[in-house]
């Protein structure tokens, strides 16, 4: 197990998600040093009285001076000009990672030196409240933490932050960052649109004198929670990833067009179908969040030293739904390469990773965790 209590952690932006992680890591895995950097100095000493971090900078190169692992949580269209600035403040072991929920476009920005040591991050919770007095230390508990890394990314760095997240409760997850934007736009970006528009449309209307907003039910009220969500945050998430969500938009209104058209045709036939398409996929949904735990099992899939390897494994498996439980990758030389070690859970899971991994070409095995040095 790293030694986390000694590892110093630098966090720049630290409302929810920052100061969320700030706990996080304090709370779950004992680090002892945690600095923080906002623009805000308000921010920061909120920060400091909750104990999301126990340390203020005064610049971000001030903050990341000593950091082993630097998370930046700050507006996604700053993202990269804060990473270049970490990058050439920090040390040469310092992993960058970030917690904006667009990848594509910043992954695609980095340039080879810089891809070594930053790995793109998304975990895929919040609230609906926002700054760092609302912060919480079990925010990540069972979400889904995507992460996704260029060709150059060293495997030690990825395995380090991969246990990180996993040590603080979460689920990580690798991704493709184009797949990660598209997939973003349909459950999170999109939701967003919708809610915003069905307000603003039902706040408009005023029917015998009465406004139709103050007689919205708890459904409306569920439906259109994230309405209204910071206008400055949210405003740079549609602009970065317009190109997928413009195109889901447009999915969804041909969608609606078929049931404007079987409401005007009176389709009962189509309507009762839909639901109950909807409903079977809802249901879906959420057996998926209760999956019962498994035994562990350890895929070994030996590898050659060159640029790309890491992500091209750990994004197969992630695309297929396999979750990762841990990995190590154990470098041999550069001539005979490593061999990358995947805990997953269950032996069906363990036997399809393998499938996957053979078609990719790699002669992976699975053996039980219990009979396998997975570490």
């Amino acid at each position: 197990m790293p030694d986390y209590p000694d590892m110093t952690i630098a966090i720049i932006g630290v409302g929810l998600m920052g100061g969320s992680m700030g706990l996080a890591v304090r709370e779950r895995l004992g680090v002892q040093r945690v600095v923080g950097y906002s623009r805000s100095g308000r921010t920061l000493q909120q920060a400091l009285d909750i104990g999301a971090i126990n340390e203020q900078a005064a610049s971000i190169e001030e903050a990341v001076a000593e950091a082993d692992i630097c998370f930046i949580a700050t507006p996604v269209r700053t993202i990269l000009e804060v990473a270049r600035r970490v990058y050439a403040a920090s040390g040469p072991e310092c992993i960058i990672t970030d917690m904006g929920s667009t990848k594509s476009s910043l992954m695609k920005a980095l340039k080879p030196a810089e891809e070594k040591r930053f790995i793109g991050g998304h975990p895929v919770c919040g609230s609906e409240t926002a700054g760092v007095t609302n912060a919480r230390g079990d925010l990540f508990v069972n979400a889904t933490y995507f992460l996704t890394m260029g060709e150059g990314v060293e495997p030690s760095n990825y395995e380090r932050l991969h246990g990180l997240i996993n040590g603080i409760g979460a689920k990580p997850n690798a991704i493709d960052p184009d797949a990660h934007d598209r997939i973003m736009a349909l459950v999170s970006h999109m939701p967003h649109v919708l809610a915003n528009s069905a307000v603003n449309q039902v706040g408009s209307a005023n029917l015998d004198g009465r406004e139709a907003l103050l007689s919205a039910g708890p459904s409306f009220r569920d439906m259109t929670r994230v309405a209204g969500s910071n206008p400055r945050v949210w405003t740079d998430i549609f602009m970065e990833n317009r190109r997928w969500l413009a195109e889901v938009l447009k999915e969804h209104s041909e969608g609606i067009a078929r049931i404007t058209a079987a409401l005007d045709e009176g389709d009962e036939e189509f309507l009762a179908a839909m639901i109950t398409e909807a409903a079977d996929k809802h249901n879906r949904m959420l057996e998926a969040e209760h999956l019962a735990p498994s035994d562990l099992f350890v895929v070994k899939v030996p590898v050659p030293d060159r640029p790309g390897v890491l992500s091209q494994v750990t994004v197969a498996l992630g695309n297929t739904g396999i979750n990762v439980d841990d990995l190590v990758f154990h470098r041999i030389s550069v001539e005979q390469g490593g061999v990358l070690s995947l805990v997953v859970s269950g032996s069906e899971t363990a036997e399809r990773a393998v499938s996957v991994l053979k078609e990719l070409g790699y002669d992976a095995v699975a053996v039980p965790y219990s009979n396998a040095e997975a570490g």
